[in-house]
């Protein structure tokens, strides 16, 4: 097949002579055609066996589409990991403003502790965490209220009887256990098409509302049915208390009842008590050498996560995990491969430096450098494009235009600042260049406009040339992020206490470019 492919080039000019062999040479190595992820769907089948995950709900209205969507996925195989692995602590490296946290807090009632390097991410997660709270707050409340007034209402109906013996009541509660689904049917349609209540409900109230349903009923060995339970899901352990009083509280419960419902309000109160915050953003810079214990006072066994890792922190993260042994897993999905930091990249060495490329032994030994133009390439979204999200040609052009400039007039090769988002906030070409000089800190007065119209003049008719190099890099990019996945992969395999690890598609590549995740399980 090497032999094949490499006919795509010229062997004198080492030109590009067969577009469509490199097309074919691009798809047979990437991750899809290698044969060497692990599907999802078998990941999560192992880890659950034959107990039943958490009811899913969709995430919070404080997030976009895509962010949903990856919060939502990568939230479910954490959870089964967790549990599997039977920890309750998760460790989100990278955090951001927390989505991924809040939710696995609210919706598997871990104990996530979210650390970002930015302070002002910090501040965002706090204060979107409060958001949740007043949002959560606000909707239990209107639940509650539905629920009493439904409750008084069918009190008044109901006909007073001289006197209730403790069997008449016993079989009185059993009669409301089987109403309940029927206003809770109601109540539920409502609080959804009001104002989606099910995506804001938190895994705390579920099991507070099942511990006071299932005392109600114990002594009958009655369950409630599941579309008893959903609504409860949404409802704190309050409202439940407060509709069972109603029917209940007309005649003298039996001493054994009376206890068993001292019990639990004490176990709920504690479980609420302990459970009031179960998600903790926190400001530090991760390394490799990142003692978590300075950072976390109470560590116990857990887990580490990333979601779009910058960089050299999905590497930092890998081997936090493997030197750690209260880490007992890891799921890590990285972004942004141009920021990482290579071995062999410079000619200089530096013996001391933790790199980030490459990990594996392996590569190590064959001294392999991507270079910086390569790792820009893997950043590029290929199903994306395939499905008409075109490249950004203009502002490329744009861009490179610019750089011709600045060697030509300033002399300049090579600058450690950065132009950014200039494009979507110029006018014109000439408004481009002038702000981008002005933030390369570069005089542009002595660059008139006309002979910033003249380079534009001079590599117009070259934009669609542009356009198709950029492409060939795009149908590249796969290869290239295959490497820096596996070589993360075989840094983990070379590891002698790992019991599992694999790559696993998380994410619809569409909605989310870079999908997937490694995983590793230490042995237990």
């Amino acid at each position: 097949d090497d032999d094949i492919f490499s006919s795509a080039f010229c062997e004198n000019s080492e030109k590009l002579i067969n577009v469509h062999l490199f097309a074919l040479a691009a798809k047979y190595y990437s991750l899809s055609s290698l044969g060497v992820c692990t599907p999802l769907e078998d990941v999560l089948e192992a880890l659950k066996g034959d107990s039943e995950g958490a009811t899913a709900i969709k995430p919070d209205e404080f997030m976009n589409n895509k962010k949903s969507h990856e919060v939502q996925v990568m939230s479910e195989l954490v959870d089964c990991i967790a549990n599997y692995c039977g920890i309750k602590q998760v460790i989100d490296i990278g955090a951001g403003k927390g989505y991924l946290s809040s939710f696995l807090s609210m919706q598997y009632n871990l104990k996530v502790y979210g650390i970002d390097s930015s302070s002002s991410n910090t501040s965002g997660a706090h204060e979107r965490n409060r958001k949740l709270k007043k949002h959560w707050r606000a909707y239990q409340s209107r639940g509650r209220e539905n629920l009493k007034s439904q409750s008084l209402e069918k009190a008044n109906d109901r006909p007073v009887e001289s006197e209730i013996k403790c069997e008449t009541i016993n079989e009185e509660l059993l009669n409301n256990a089987n109403s309940l689904q029927n206003q809770d049917q109601v109540i539920i349609q409502d609080l959804v098409s009001s104002c989606g209540f099910t995506e804001m409900a938190t895994p705390a109230t579920n099991t507070e509302a099942e511990a006071d349903l299932v005392t109600g009923t114990q002594s009958h060995e009655t369950k409630l049915s599941e579309e008893v339970l959903s609504i409860l899901n949404v409802l704190s352990a309050d409202a439940v208390e407060d509709f069972s009083s109603s029917h209940s509280n007309c005649g003298e419960l039996c001493e054994e009842e009376k206890v068993q419902r001292k019990m639990t309000s004490l176990k709920t109160k504690a479980r609420k008590s302990s459970e009031s915050n179960l998600y903790f953003p926190l400001t530090s810079c991760i390394t490799a050498e990142t003692e978590l214990n300075d950072i976390i006072t109470d560590l116990e066994d857990c887990m580490m996560v990333g979601l779009h890792t910058c960089g050299d922190l999905a590497a930092n993260t890998l081997r936090i995990f493997t030197a750690k042994p209260e880490i007992k897993a890891v799921c890590s999905v990285g972004c942004c491969y141009h920021l990482l930091s290579e071995q062999f990249e410079s000619q200089e060495e530096c013996h001391d430096q933790v790199w980030g490329f490459p990990m594996c032994q392996y590569l190590k030994d064959e001294g392999w450098c991507c270079g910086r133009n390569a790792r820009m390439s893997a950043c590029l979204a290929l199903e994306r494009v395939a499905v008409g999200q075109m490249l950004p040609t203009e502002s490329l052009f744009y861009r490179a235009v610019l750089q011709v400039i600045i060697e030509e007039i300033y002399g300049i090769t090579k600058s450690d600042r950065h132009v950014g988002k200039t494009f979507s906030k110029s006018s014109s070409f000439i408004d481009y260049v002038r702000r981008s000089l002005k933030k390369l800190e570069l005089d542009d007065s002595k660059l008139p406009d006309s002979c910033i119209m003249d380079y534009y003049e001079k590599y117009k008719h070259r934009m669609n040339e542009l356009e198709a190099f950029n492409m060939l890099k795009v149908v590249l990019a796969p290869c290239i992020e295959v490497l820096i996945l596996l070589d993360r992969l075989c840094y983990l395999k070379e590891q002698e206490n790992i019991a599992w690890s694999g790559l696993v598609k998380l994410f619809d590549p569409v909605k989310s470019p870079r999908c997937y995740a490694v995983i590793a399980l230490k042995n237990q």
